[in-house]
This record gives C-alpha cells, structure tokens and sequence, in this order.
C-alpha cells in the first residue's frame, strides 16, 4: 500500500490538534463544574470570570462555536446571579 507523504504529514498534524482540542474542552468542563459547585458567592464570582476566559479564548482558537460559548456563558451567569440573590434574601 502506497502512503503518501502528505497523508502521513496530515494524519500527525491532525492527531496533534485533537489531542490539544481534548485537553483544553476537558478544562473548560472541568471550570464550569467548578461554577456549578460553588456555594459561596465570591468563589463563585472568580470562577466564573475565569470559566468566561477560557470559554472566550477557546473561541478565538476555534476549538468551540461562538454560540455555543455565549450559551454557556449565559446559563453560568444566570446561575451566580440566583446565587447571589439567594445569599441577600439570607442576609435580610
């Protein structure tokens, strides 16, 4: 079977990007579970803002839809901003 030069050169470029790809996902998921688990409300803040980085600089590098990382972003915030209210409903 012939190989061709250009196929093999392929073939290595793309398993190094899929490799990438996969370990900079598996970040972004494991930042937003860190989002969805957080009880108090400044961690939840920070973590949040470095969730949105990632999520942001993921775009950039085209690893993830433009729309799919508003979506994202969108559900976090709504969810630290319920956390937040709850926590001033405890505070009255």
């Amino acid at each position: 079977m012939v190989e061709h030069i250009s196929v093999v050169k392929r073939l290595r470029q793309s398993h190094k990007a899929n490799l990438r790809n996969r370990s900079i996902k598996a970040k972004i998921k494991s930042l937003i579970k860190k989002v969805e688990d957080s009880s108090d409300l400044k961690q939840a803040q920070e973590n949040l803002k470095e969730a949105v980085s990632a999520l942001d600089k993921a775009v950039r590098q085209k690893i993830i839809h433009k729309k799919t990382a508003a979506r994202t972003k969108a559900r976090l915030s709504k969810l630290v901003n319920k956390l937040a209210s709850s926590s001033e409903e405890k505070k009255d």
